[in-house]
């Protein structure tokens, strides 16, 4: 990929994508500076492990919220970033929307009518998704995303959905936290493997 001349030159997309094959993500810090991390410990979602209520699972299936792909990919990352403390500022938002328009970054969106009421971001590459933030203005509305994402996954035959850090709502999944060495040798099987998203 060649980068736009416009891109910063220590953040770019192709940094970017070089980073995450190694297993090391960005966040912009409250400076607005992008600072780069690869934890000791890791937070994944183990596709065959994965939870949801059944009381979740009869929301997605009753088709309560419309689910596309990939519509409004851009407002899926402001609407993430709409909170008290953000990692995504407009570097990161100009990257990662880069990123989607060729087809290395993916959204899920939940609509209620015309409504984008709820969505997920993150990056493909190989058999890997790194998952970088989710959003709801209504309930279960990102709870039906990531539903959407694990299955859209497992049919397509990705290996390693990455969350980076545990927190309850993943916990309340099953998403589990592995050591950094477990990680990155996950991570390079699933760069061997050719999969596709959309």
């Amino acid at each position: 990929m060649q980068s736009n001349t416009y891109f910063d030159q220590d953040f770019n997309p192709e940094l970017v994508l070089r980073a995450y094959c190694q297993g090391i993500f960005p966040m912009a810090g409250d400076d607005g500076v992008i600072q780069w991390y690869c934890p000791e410990n890791r937070c994944i979602m183990d596709l065959e492990e994965f939870h949801a209520s059944k009381r979740l699972m009869r929301t997605y299936r009753q088709g309560v919220f419309q689910l596309r792909v990939n519509r409004r990919f851009e407002d899926v990352m402001w609407a993430c970033a709409d909170r008290q403390e953000t990692w995504i500022n407009d570097k990161i938002v100009k990257v990662y929307s880069y990123l989607n328009q060729h087809g290395l970054a993916h959204s899920v969106e939940a609509y209620d009518g015309d409504n984008l009421v709820g969505g997920l971001y993150g990056v493909a590459i190989g058999g890997a998704f790194m998952g970088e933030s989710m959003f709801h203005r209504a309930t279960d509305a990102s709870k039906v995303c990531l539903v959407f994402l694990i299955e859209r996954m497992k049919e397509r035959g990705y290996v390693l959905l990455d969350s980076q850090y545990m927190n309850k709502h993943l916990a309340s999944f099953n998403a589990r936290t592995i050591p950094k060495l477990e990680y990155l040798a996950r991570l390079e099987y699933a760069l061997t493997l050719k999969r596709r998203f959309d």
